[in-house]
């Protein structure tokens, strides 16, 4: 078997890093025994200005794609994709679009653990703004996700509280935005392959495949 390793550039807010998270997934499921790989998530902020408060996410979507309709049909999109792969989008409940720079943080914190735990902060993240429509910006749902995987929720929320990381996180960002980032989801495998967007699941595992196949030959 074949060992890569894939670091997930996103933003918890982004729908296409939701989408994109989840086809990788399936990709590997259909390569299981063949490739096996240790992922590690780094941060990208979408809106980086958005105040603590955070944003109307309709009104601020609307302005940004053009428009309450283009918002609706975006919406309607995604929704199906979506539902194609298990993904129960649910946009009425996203309100906000808060600053993730804190989420970041927690990300962060969590892959210090070990990988499991960061992974399953950030599905856990995803699900919270995508499906509870809950503010993933407020340092008590930070709390109450970081307690559900497993770790202390009040040293969490004391953390939070500080500026620790915040400029650690800030400078993986513009790590990123130095090697070309400028849209997420964007995937890097073995530190040198790149795929960029939410791509099909065919087409991550044929790409990863290839990845494996050449690294083997190396």
């Amino acid at each position: 078997m074949q060992s890569i390793k894939i670091d997930i550039v996103s933003d918890v807010v982004c729908p296409w890093c939701y989408l994109g998270q989840r086809r990788l997934g399936l990709a590997l499921a259909s390569l299981a025994g063949e490739i096996s790989a240790d992922i590690t998530w780094k941060p990208f902020q979408l809106e980086p200005d958005a105040p603590p408060e955070g944003l109307d996410a309709f009104a601020y979507l609307a302005r940004k794609i053009g428009g309450a309709e283009r918002v609706r049909q975006s919406h309607a999109m995604l929704t199906g994709m979506g539902a194609e792969i298990g993904l129960p989008f649910a946009f009425e409940k996203t309100t906000i679009i808060p600053n993730t720079l804190d989420a970041h943080r927690l990300l962060l914190w969590a892959g210090q653990v070990d990988a499991q735990t960061q992974n399953q902060v950030a599905q856990a993240l995803f699900t919270a703004n995508f499906v509870e429509g809950r503010n993933v910006g407020d340092h008590a749902v930070l709390a109450d996700i970081a307690t559900a995987a497993g770790l202390d929720g009040t040293a969490v929320a004391h953390r939070l509280g500080t500026e620790e990381n915040r400029e650690t996180v800030r400078q993986d960002i513009d790590y990123a935005r130095r090697m070309g980032v400028s849209g997420v989801p964007f995937f890097v495998i073995d530190g040198k392959y790149a795929i960029s967007g939410a791509q099909g699941v065919d087409v991550f595992a044929d790409a990863l495949r290839q990845i494996a196949a050449t690294k083997a030959s190396l």
